[in-house]
């Protein structure tokens, strides 16, 4: 198919806010059963060859070993358990309430007892609002839900590529369902000491030096989708740093600035790929420069550090 095909937020605005509490659904069930990672890296999803996946998860707090998938091609939520018992129900026709009475009941059926500790939306204007409340939100258009998915398969890769490329400590490549997005972050070692008045949230995220790099499909404060990577802290200077491809640039954003490069402006390039790529360097180098990264250190051309296959040996 098409790399990068068409996925303006207006055309499926009503299935994205609803794709995204059913995420949230699972994420927060994702939380309360997992193991605790550093930085959430327990938190995110992981992509499927149909999909989303939680991954296994339980056994450590006595559940029984359960995964739970979101299938965006034959469009259902599917819950198995290690011992091979599954159950699985409709994503369209569901309004948050109803999804989330069909997720719980699905566990409840397969001996999976979990609490859910804030069961409402994370950092979304409707967070008052418990899920089993929501019947605002039930628009599921099968065809947008494949579209998200298989966008969110291309910009995995182009990703996962871009994190070959860095031999410090970096994250997987992953889907946040927090805030709907995809993305990978490089680490340095330099511990950041949050402010007591930060959020749990926030300090466990950054609590050492970042670049993060990634892709969203817009919300109403950027209504389009985009390729974007900011560094944190912000070092001084760091918006009067060059990006490329030409049409990419920085904008301001809670207080920061982070660097864009519009989906439908990768589109137009004559290599959309080479553009993204080229645009995630850019903007790390922009920010290991103003923080004092060592960037020829840290380099792992091809995904290689064995000095024999890299030429250095």
């Amino acid at each position: 198919m098409e790399l990068f095909p068409a996925m303006p937020l207006a055309g499926w605005q009503p299935t994205k806010a609803t794709m995204h509490r059913f995420c949230q659904v699972v994420g927060k069930i994702r939380l309360a059963a997992g193991v605790r990672r550093n930085h959430w890296w327990n938190a995110p999803f992981h992509l499927t060859g149909r999909g989303l996946t939680t991954r296994p998860m339980g056994q450590a707090d006595g559940n029984p070993i359960f995964t739970i998938d979101f299938d965006l091609v034959g469009h259902r939520l599917v819950v198995t358990t290690i011992d091979g018992r599954e159950v699985s129900f409709p994503l369209y026709g569901q309004s948050v309430a109803s999804f989330y009475r069909a997720t719980m009941e699905a566990l409840a059926f397969l001996d999976v007892r979990v609490e859910i500790d804030l069961p409402h939306p994370f950092d979304l204007p409707d967070a008052g609002r418990s899920f089993a409340d929501d019947t605002e939100h039930a628009h599921y258009d099968p065809v947008q839900a494949t579209r998200y998915w298989q966008v969110l398969s291309q910009v995995n890769l182009v990703l996962e590529e871009f994190a070959a490329g860095y031999s410090g400590k970096v994250s997987p490549v992953h889907h946040f369902w927090h805030t709907f997005d995809i993305a990978c972050t490089r680490f340095s070692d330099r511990v950041i000491d949050q402010p007591p008045s930060a959020d749990p949230v926030t300090r466990e995220a950054y609590s050492r030096e970042v670049i993060s790099s990634g892709f969203w499909f817009g919300d109403d404060a950027f209504p389009e989708p985009a390729f974007y990577s900011y560094t944190a802290p912000e070092p001084e200077g760091l918006d009067r740093e060059p990006l490329v491809p030409p049409a990419a640039g920085w904008i301001e954003q809670r207080g920061g600035h982070l660097a864009v490069l519009r989906y439908a402006d990768a589109r137009s390039e004559p290599d959309p790929r080479g553009a993204v790529l080229a645009f995630y360097q850019s903007a790390y180098e922009a920010g290991a420069r103003r923080a004092g990264w060592d960037i020829e250190r840290l380099a792992c051309p091809g995904g290689v550090t064995d000095p024999l296959l890299s030429g250095d040996g």
